[in-house]
């Protein structure tokens, strides 16, 4: 970006103190979440960015008059340092000083605004301490400065087919229906987008990379739902597929279609739903009834069909990666790549799939150094070729119609040998990958519960990585999808049949290099063991080779060399027959070289 159109964000830092200070207020609470509380905002609530020049999808800042701090996890703490200027913005993690530990430091006896669309009540619950006024606004102040924000968005909601689905909009809300009669509550509220689009089955392109029409729903105990969109949004194919029993409504409508709860159970999700909703229930006269969103577990359980169509995407999906690997194998030893052009050549064999929608998110492409930012997206600014002889990071995925995928490998350049240090830990992080996937465990056992299994022979060589091991994955959905996770902070909740989470342990050293490798496995009930409980095994869905380079056979067990053999078997036998054009003969002397037992 030239100078002349870099932003100055030291003025607007400054110009919403000047905000702050007309309203009243001593500081602001800016979260990176826009109203629907999600990962990923559209530009229009970008408010965080905006602020700061901190991109990634996790964060939050405080303003006050004399100070500012932006707070992130340990997977953005080097990007934060690189995009924030430290003469305005103290660095802080998230976990080891959270945001309520610097507010009773540094605001004791201040009146702190926040905006209660962008901030569920547990939020807000866990940024309250003694002796802080926290403070809801009507208008958000730094929206008031934001002279040249967006519009949002306005893509059109369009009907996902029940063949992908498996199940129709009508069943899925007799389905939440009956879960609401159950619990003796009269209605829901919704306000993930993600709950929304799978219980209508529609889909939308209100974001870069999740096909999301964004908007808020009430269900009810009848299976009548009320949506909270632009009406404009849903054509008449939609609101023919959908019925009488959906309804669409402007946003504008929402106060008036509370106050009808007046006296009415209401469930809402106090984690996942702005703190708006929660005062203007109560306001009403409705019983708030504090549960989890009941789309959420239900949505994470794929049907049938949505498991055949995320094994279908990935096996076009691996073809895609091994016609762009092949490609990365001859072409990187020759430094004439950049990070952007291999991303950018990525995309181009993705989009050669059938049913390819689009990337499930930006890829993350880092060579060298810029493999150890954990979520590192190279930009014109730090691109930077390829060079020969060094680690490379690929983290990518896409969006195919009837699946989600999402791959990480970690490459050698070539064309010399992979240096000693880097071949012995990404064994490690492979053998934590290969443990995981394998482990059987019984019905009951949590995402937290397993995490440490891919951890341990880091672990044990004295090294970690500080994210999670593991997300969830939609179906056509987000790339990050709740509410089970690999991961010590995730919350406990049982793995079920049908749920898809990555695999993804890592190792990174700053300056030098990033290694990370990432299947996505589907929970499967075991039929092998001869037991009375039921025991559940992963079944893994990503089929693309390990960069046989990179690993240290002989530090492998005997079980996990043979895992290794396996694997590579399983993706030769599938991948290869896919390989069918006259043009495919190079990947597939590649694909079987790169399939060879250890």
């Amino acid at each position: 970006m030239s100078a002349e159109h870099k932003p100055d964000r030291t003025a607007r830092l400054a110009a919403l103190r000047a905000e702050l200070a007309r309203a009243g207020l001593d500081g602001f609470i800016v979260p990176r979440s826009d109203e629907y509380l999600g990962e990923y905002v559209p530009p229009s609530g970008a408010r965080l960015k905006w602020l700061t020049g901190f991109t990634g999808s996790a964060g939050l800042a405080i303003v006050l008059a004399d100070r500012a701090a932006v707070f992130t996890d340990g997977r953005y703490v080097t990007q934060v340092a690189q995009q924030t200027d430290p003469a305005f913005w103290e660095r802080r993690h998230i976990t080891d000083e959270p945001p309520a530990v610097w507010l009773k430091e540094h605001a004791a006896g201040r009146r702190v605004g926040y905006d209660p669309w962008l901030h569920s009540p547990g939020g807000i619950e866990r940024l309250t301490v003694a002796g802080v006024e926290l403070i809801p606004v009507d208008r958000n102040p730094l929206d008031t400065v934001w002279t040249d924000r967006p519009a949002e968005p306005a893509a059109p909601a369009e009907p996902w087919p029940d063949r992908y689905a498996g199940r129709t909009a009508a069943e899925k809300r007799a389905l939440i229906a009956d879960a609401l009669r159950t619990d003796g509550q009269d209605a829901a509220v919704l306000s993930d987008p993600h709950s929304v689009a799978w219980l209508l089955n529609l889909r939308g392109a209100d974001l870069a990379n999740t096909p999301l029409a964004l908007g808020f729903a009430i269900v009810a105990e009848d299976a009548g739902v009320q949506v909270f969109m632009d009406p404009s949004k849903a054509g008449p194919d939609l609101r023919a597929t959908l019925g009488n029993a959906v309804s669409f409504a402007p946003r504008t409508a929402l106060p008036a279609a509370l106050s009808a709860l007046s006296g009415k159970k209401v469930r809402l999700d106090a984690e996942s739903t702005p703190a708006w909703f929660d005062r203007t229930l109560r306001a009403a006269g409705a019983t708030v009834v504090g549960a989890a969103d009941p789309v959420r577990l239900p949505r994470a359980q794929k049907t049938a069909a949505e498991q055949d169509g995320a094994r279908a995407a990935h096996r076009r999906d691996a073809r895609a990666m091994a016609r762009f690997l092949a490609w990365f194998r001859s072409t990187a030893p020759s430094g004439a790549l950049t990070e952007m052009a291999v991303a950018d050549e990525l995309l181009r064999f993705r989009q050669r799939e059938d049913l390819f929608r689009g990337e499930s998110f930006p890829a993350i492409s880092g060579a060298g150094e810029n493999g150890a930012v954990i979520h590192y997206r190279a930009s014109p600014s730090t691109n930077r070729a390829v060079r020969a002889d060094e680690g490379f990071l690929i983290d990518s995925g896409g969006q195919y119609l009837d699946g989600t995928t999402d791959i990480t490998r970690t490459l050698w350049t070539g064309p010399g040998p992979a240096m000693s240090d880097l071949r012995d830990r990404y064994t490690l992080v492979l053998r934590g990958m290969l443990a995981l996937s394998a482990t059987r465990f019984p019905e009951g056992v949590a995402g937290p519960h397993l995490d440490v299994i891919a951890r341990r022979p880091l672990w044990e060589a004295g090294l970690d990585f500080d994210h999670g091991t593991g997300h969830g994955v939609g179906a056509y959905l987000s790339v990050h999808e709740g509410p089970a996770a690999f991961s010590r902070a995730a919350a406990n909740v049982p793995l079920r049949e049908g749920m898809i989470l990555s695999d993804e342990p890592g190792y990174y050293l700053p300056g030098a290099y990033g290694i990370r490798i990432e299947n996505l496995l589907l929970v499967q009930r075991d039929e092998t063991l001869a037991a009375k409980k039921t025991w559940l095994r992963f079944e893994t869905l990503t089929l693309v080779p390990f960069d046989r380079r990179l690993i240290a056979t002989e530090a492998l067990l005997p079980p996990e060399r043979a895992a290794v053999d396996a694997y590579h078997a399983r993706v030769l036998a599938e991948i290869a027959p896919m390989l069918d054009r006259p043009e495919d003969a190079a990947t597939l002397d590649w694909l079987r070289r790169a399939c060879a037992p250890l």
